[in-house]
């Protein structure tokens, strides 16, 4: 199945961000962004999908540049821009951003493009791209969809694991999910994450289990008062950085400061 496909026909980016589930997320990813943006900083958002973080950092008063590659998204994501959203989007691609300068961004969030990429080479070529065009002492802020979660969600609680191994994307030999384009989604380990960013001219300042294990708790979630809901985040945010914690998640963040001095 083709990326492009997937977006525009199977599967809805909006309906999965509207309940309370699916807000852990992004307001877990806010609070960090909240935490390091400063007064009129440039951001890039790379695979900006219908526009959840671009237009909330836009109607925050940050100057956004958002790139997306499915014209789908781009579709969804203009339909949502007001007159006052001062604001770029364009379609491209994260693994080419030589319309870009170096050094022309305060932060980049690549946010989506990792969980699509399938070989070592385009994964470190989107991780190396960002970079280059992030300031030094600027911000990477990078997504990863988590293999764990997927197995203990898809493969046990909704009984696809037999599936997954007589059709080759796991290996029983540690447990290893392989994936293909035509699967849609890439999977990863922390390991596996510290090994791409390993070579690159930054620093980690946090590596946070971005919905820890809302997946599991969906429909609890979506039930819970709005009270409830404020203190399950509160509990949230105090846990996402615990050390283990952040492989059971279903999507990790990694948030990653380049050198000063660094191209």
């Amino acid at each position: 199945m083709h990326l492009t496909q997937y977006y525009t026909e199977l599967y809805d980016e909006e309906a999965r961000l509207l309940p309370a589930a699916g807000q852990v997320e992004f307001l877990t990813t806010m609070r960090y962004l909240e935490r390091y943006l400063r007064p009129n900083q440039h951001v890039l958002e790379l695979g900006a999908g219908t526009g959840r973080y671009s237009l909330a950092l836009a109607r925050a008063g940050y100057r956004v540049t958002a790139l997306e590659l499915v014209q789908h998204n781009i579709d969804v994501f203009r339909h949502k821009l007001r007159p006052t959203d001062h604001m770029i989007l364009e379609q491209g691609n994260a693994l080419d951003l030589s319309r870009f300068r170096d050094e022309t961004f305060d932060v980049t969030l690549l946010l989506g493009p990792m969980y699509h990429l399938y070989t070592r080479d385009d994964q470190s070529l989107a991780l190396r791209e960002a970079l280059r065009v992030t300031k030094p002492g600027g911000l990477l802020f990078a997504a990863y969809c988590m293999a764990d979660s997927c197995l203990l969600y898809s493969g046990f609680l909704r009984g696809q694991v037999d599936a997954f191994l007589a059709e080759g994307k796991l290996r029983p030999e540690g447990w290893r999910c392989l994936s293909q384009p035509k699967d849609i989604f890439q999977l990863y380990r922390r390991e596996d994450i510290e090994a791409l960013t390993a070579p690159l001219p930054c620093e980690r300042l946090h590596y946070v289990a971005a919905d820890g294990l809302s997946r599991f708790m969906r429909e609890a979630l979506d039930q819970m008062p709005p009270e409830r809901f404020a203190l399950f985040l509160e509990y949230h945010w105090w846990l996402c950085e615990r050390p283990g914690f952040a492989d059971a998640t279903e999507h990790s963040l990694d948030i990653l400061r380049k050198w000063e001095g660094a191209k």
